[in-house]
């Protein structure tokens, strides 16, 4: 039988152990906390990134970051698009597509796109998608500007639009009379 010094012993390190482990997650935690649904740069992320190389796509509408209208599987906004990955049962995919759709209601000419990461994991895989809710934010042409995962904010996501959203231009007029009801 173990002496009473070699119990103090094990059970001291057994306190080491888990005071690690906590301060682990708490670290892990935080990181993810302070990223979690902000925009970074399209490609970030992305191995082939800005590589233009089309060899892995049977329908050659991808070019480097750019997806197309037949890709996504509905058109492009006039001035951005924002694409959403989501699954059936992800709680911040519900908020995501609030947001999302409250900002493209918000800003004339910006489209919001929702997809089910589940039925394209060919895209997913392709596009690096590590987790949903993810955002994409493509400039008129279709071309990656930004993307975030987790649930962003309504600021985050009209910021990464402006770096999209081209210069003021005219609009085809879209009931612009209209005032949003919330921010």
């Amino acid at each position: 039988m173990p002496s009473p010094r070699a119990w103090l012993h094990l059970a001291m390190t057994g306190v080491w152990v888990v005071l690690a482990t906590l301060a682990l997650g708490t670290g892990i935690g935080v990181v993810r906390l302070r990223r979690d649904g902000r925009m970074r740069d399209g490609s970030a992320g992305r191995a082939s990134a800005g590589t233009g190389d089309t060899a892995g796509d049977p329908t050659g509408d991808r070019a480097g970051d750019r997806l197309s209208a037949d890709v996504l599987g509905a058109p492009l906004g006039p001035r951005a698009t924002l694409v959403q990955f989501s699954t059936a049962f992800c709680q911040p995919c519900r908020a995501t597509r609030r947001v999302l759709a409250d900002v493209s209601a918000l800003v004339p000419g910006v489209a919001h796109v929702e997809i089910d990461a589940e039925s394209r994991l060919d895209l997913v895989r392709e596009l690096d998608i590590l987790r949903t809710p993810t955002v994409l934010v493509l400039d008129p042409s279709g071309n990656i500007v930004k993307r975030g995962s987790g649930q962003p904010r309504k600021a985050d996501v009209l910021t990464a639009l402006a770096t999209a959203v081209p210069p003021a231009e005219p609009l085809p007029e879209t009931s612009s009379s209209q005032e949003p009801d919330e921010m």
